[in-house]
């Protein structure tokens, strides 16, 4: 189970509309090896739960603990060496990494995983104890909990790892060889199956929708390999996103939870799972009371579909989105920046079949609002393929409505390219708005590694203090149109953005190709700004 780092990183300066990115701490699990600890990823939850009488009636957790207790299960691991996970764990302890968007598609997850532990005594730091020389194998330890007495288990991606063979213990210390059915590695969730030969003790999902901040909860594990141990707090917040993946949506609780608690089950007043242990931010591997769970609501969809088919299928619209920002908000027209702004339509998926353009504001998804960016992602990826849905659109300073066909998100989503037009001829250097622009030649397009398919011109450099310095403009970025019309020359980009300066609207909407990423950035001119 993954820490987040509490230091913030040291980036380069970006645009305050930047493209959906998700960032990353320094690594470290609740799955607890000799070695190493392994990592998460997440999903959605919503609204209310038990009543606070049902803590004062019930002065002690030993019933409830009784009553779940024989359900939850260890969860052994035995890895080869030599795997690549084996390899990031001998690496020196990495101290940050920069944000990384989705260069295929926001439904895409890219994950890097890093791997750490700090010595409590404050000196040199270290991984865990070195495998003997020839050893093949380690063993890694998680959590884990049984769903129905025929012996199916649901526990951690991350915990599974690559297995070699995997075992259940049970509380009575009876060990079963476990199959795995499935696993989901956007959600982090895996489903074992054993075979006791007799029904098994179980447990059943809640409504995590139900869960209040505040309200009790109880986790159950085997932290730090020691089994069966029972700790207790409340929720803390709702809807953490701690920059997993697209589909971050945790419970944050209190109840202490360390590593080996990973893929164990966070249990309500009634005994009922409404989450699942994955997370924990710690600025030392150990817990400081602020840990992540699945939500059960989340869960159940992907246990669900593992169970039946082995595999997890989604909804795939074939965008990529970014955050609408006040500046971009004003340029659009829009009375607050609400909505997720398409940056680009893949020309073979569903968005482009249901004529989404590049430049539209999504602003409900089948009657349901999109109040955050990463409200669509989630609603896309939980439709079923195939499904009809209708999307509200922001387009040209009015409400549209568009009927799409959802598709299937595939492994490799490509997505378009932001123009096929050919390459810029040299011409005169400009500028405007504190950039000064360049002609996107061969030359530049090989040193700045711009795709033949992008077209624009180059930002040479941006003032400090200017316009430009403010949203995070860097040199390097491509600017391919301006308020939505191709620019394909300095000067044609400068003139736009002198008019864009001198009108009463004075904010323009900028779309950049940066890296290799594109996205939307809006800024605000003066009548100085020329």
């Amino acid at each position: 189970m993954p820490n987040i780092s509490p230091e913030k990183l040291r980036l380069p300066k970006v645009p305050r509309s930047r493209a959906a990115v998700i960032g990353f701490g320094v690594g470290a699990t609740l799955a607890l090896s000799p070695m190493v600890w392994a990592q998460s990823t997440a999903a959605p939850t919503t609204q209310t739960m038990t009543a606070p009488v049902a803590l004062i009636q019930q002065q002690s957790f030993a019933p409830l603990v009784k009553k779940v207790l024989p359900a939850v299960v260890n969860i052994s691991v035995t890895q080869k060496a030599g795997t690549d996970q084996m390899a990031e764990e001998e690496e020196e302890p990495f101290q940050g990494a920069p944000f990384h968007s989705f260069p295929n598609s926001p439904f895409d997850e890219m994950l890097r995983r890093f791997f750490e532990q700090q010595n409590p005594s404050g000196g040199e730091r270290h991984m865990f104890p070195q495998i003997p020389e020839g050893m093949p194998q380690r063993i890694a330890l998680g959590s884990g909990f049984i769903i129905d007495p025929s012996g199916y288990v649901v526990t951690n991606n991350h915990v599974v790892g690559d297995a070699g063979k995997v075992e259940v213990i049970l509380q009575d210390k009876s060990k079963y060889t476990a199959k795995i059915i499935g696993r989901d590695s956007k959600t982090d969730l895996a489903v074992l199956k054993i075979d006791a030969g007799h029904p098994l003790p179980y447990v059943t999902f809640g409504d995590s929708s139900a869960a209040q901040v505040g309200d009790w909860v109880m986790a159950v594990g085997n932290p730090f390999g020691l089994g069966g141990t029972v700790t207790t707090g409340i929720i803390s917040a709702r809807g953490r996103d701690i920059n997993e993946g697209p589909y971050d949506d945790f419970l944050q609780i209190d109840a202490p939870i360390n590593r080996g608690n990973s893929g164990g089950p966070t249990f309500n007043l009634e005994g009922q799972v409404i989450g699942i242990n994955t997370a924990i931010y710690s600025p030392n591997g150990g817990s400081v009371g602020i840990g992540f769970a699945v939500p059960s609501n989340v869960a159940k969809n992907i246990v669900a579909q593992l169970e039946e088919h082995g595999k997890i299928t989604r909804g795939w619209l074939g965008v990529q989105i970014q955050e609408v920002t006040p500046a971009i908000a004003a340029s659009l027209g829009l009375h607050n920046d609400r909505g997720a702004l398409v940056a680009v339509v893949n020309p073979d998926g569903p968005a482009a079949k249901a004529g989404l353009k590049q430049g539209d504001v999504i602003l409900k998804f089948d009657g349901t609002e999109i109040t955050q960016l990463h409200d669509l992602p989630r609603l896309v990826a939980t439709a079923a393929p195939g499904s009809n849905a209708t999307m509200t659109v922001w387009r040209d300073g009015r409400e549209t409505e568009l009927q799409t066909t959802l598709g299937e998100l595939p492994d490799n989503n490509k997505i378009a390219s932001a123009s096929s037009e050919p390459d810029a001829e040299p011409s005169a250097e400009a500028s405007a708005a504190g950039m000064h622009f360049a002609p996107l030649t061969n030359r530049l397009r090989q040193e700045l590694h711009i795709a033949k398919g992008v077209n624009g011109v180059v930002v040479t450099g941006v003032e400090n203090g200017s316009a430009a310095d403010d949203v995070g403009l860097n040199g390097g970025d491509i600017i391919v149109s301006i308020n939505q019309q191709p620019v394909h020359t300095p000067e044609e980009a400068a003139t736009k953005l002198r008019e864009v300066a001198h009108s009463h609207k004075k904010t323009a909407l900028l779309l950049l190709n940066r890296h290799g990423v594109t996205q939307y950035v809006g800024i605000t001119l003066g009548s100085n700004q020329g």
